[in-house]
């Protein structure tokens, strides 16, 4: 490991002193974390690098075990015990009369888990763990298009998702079929080696199989040994109930292939709903518009409107403007705790003269000539 991680003090990157009670150090990881997140400052590097220092310095100092041993290194250090061992021309390896001994590989290289892979993570969402051992697939990407009453009701369906995926030849083990891989001899499968110089027991990457533990005589020529091909496959996922039109939906280890027994990323999926000849959507409230005629929001009526289930009636009282709305409870899109409404705006609809007969069109000669219904009045007498 480099001289500088020993030499990086973790206390400062937090702004606690080195008799910070566990809850201070809590306390400022979580202050800081939030003011350098990733997902708060898009595009700033600085910040990023800046949360990589505090989560690093927090997976060290947090846990009891470790911050003794790093208070202890430190300190050894800071005194000259043991640091030509430490930083010489050989290994870095040991344990001293007293028995103190400690993974120098686990304390400075090993930091990550807290964010979804390692203390550089930023979002958690992407892993890049050290070259050669297990590493955890990309997350991938895809689009969905649903109808509306898919959308409403949920469906179960599929996507295609074009990313990593297992070898289809060696189903992913990187090794040729009809053979399999075998235990690293060099390591004895465990993917490190410990060494021992006199003041610590250090473990190290085995460089025999790349940390990976397993040693493959016959690489799949298909992937090259890598267990990980580029292919679009179909995922079946279920769309919840309600979902709209812009959601993405997580779904847990669907995302691409990961190397060297790696764990899967996600898939991210984001939903495109089509329209509806005649709902719309609100929220979780439905939409939909009735005609009346003018003499029916006049007089006022009974009128049938559809559901997603089946057919309501609803009153129009008499003197109803076009454009009103009315609420039905109850009747609209499902949401985690009941139901939305479905919200019914009443359009007066106007007859073309093509559509009315004579006796309709003198009839309503003769209401105009005798109503004293006059809704320019106010206007007409202001001019």
């Amino acid at each position: 490991m480099e001289r500088e991680w020993l030499e990086r003090d973790y206390y400062k990157d937090l702004g606690v002193s080195p008799s910070a009670s566990s809850k201070e150090i809590s306390d400022a990881y979580r202050k800081l974390a939030k003011k350098y997140h990733p997902d708060n400052n898009q595009g700033d590097e600085t910040a990023r690098d800046n949360f990589t220092k505090v989560a690093t310095a927090y997976e060290v100092l947090h846990k009891p075990d470790k911050r003794k041993e790093y208070d202890e290194a430190r300190e050894m250090m800071r005194t000259g015990a043991g640091a030509g061992r430490m930083f010489g021309g050989g290994p870095s390896a040991g344990s001293s009369s007293d028995g103190f001994s400690f993974d120098m590989n686990d304390l400075l290289g090993n930091l990550g888990g807290m964010f979804g892979g390692g203390a550089g993570a930023g979002n958690g969402r992407r892993y890049r763990p050290t070259s050669g051992g297990p590493r955890r697939g990309q997350d991938l990407d895809a689009d969905l298009y649903l109808d509306f009453l898919d959308a409403v009701h949920g469906v179960t369906t599929t996507v295609a998702v074009h990313g990593d995926a297992p070898c289809t030849m060696c189903g992913g083990n990187g090794a040729r079929p009809g053979t399999a891989p075998e235990p690293c001899p060099n390591c004895g499968g465990t993917g490190s080696i410990a060494l021992d110089q006199g003041l610590f027991s250090v473990s190290q990457p085995c460089s025999a199989c790349s940390a990976t533990g397993v040693y493959i005589d016959d690489p799949c020529p298909s992937c090259r040994g890598g267990g990980v091909e580029q292919r679009t496959r179909n995922v079946t996922i279920r769309v919840p109930a309600g979902v709209k039109d812009g959601q993405r939906i997580r779904v847990k280890a669907r995302g691409g292939a990961g190397a060297n027994g790696g764990p899967r990323g996600d898939l991210y999926v984001t939903v495109h709903v089509k329209a509806h000849e005649r709902f719309g959507r609100s929220g979780d409230n439905l939409t939909v518009t009735m005609p009346i005629t003018y003499w029916e929001a006049a007089l006022g009526t009974k009128v049938s409107v559809p559901t997603l289930d089946d057919d309501v009636t609803i009153k129009i009282p008499a003197g109803t403007s076009s454009g009103k709305k009315f609420r039905v409870k109850n009747r609209g899109v499902k949401k985690k705790s009941g139901y939305g409404d479905l919200i019914v705006r009443v359009e007066v609809a106007v007859p073309a003269p093509s559509q009315m007969s004579e006796e309709e069109t003198s009839l309503l000669e003769q209401l105009r000539d005798t109503s004293t219904f006059r809704p320019r009045a106010q206007a007409e007498e202001s001019v």
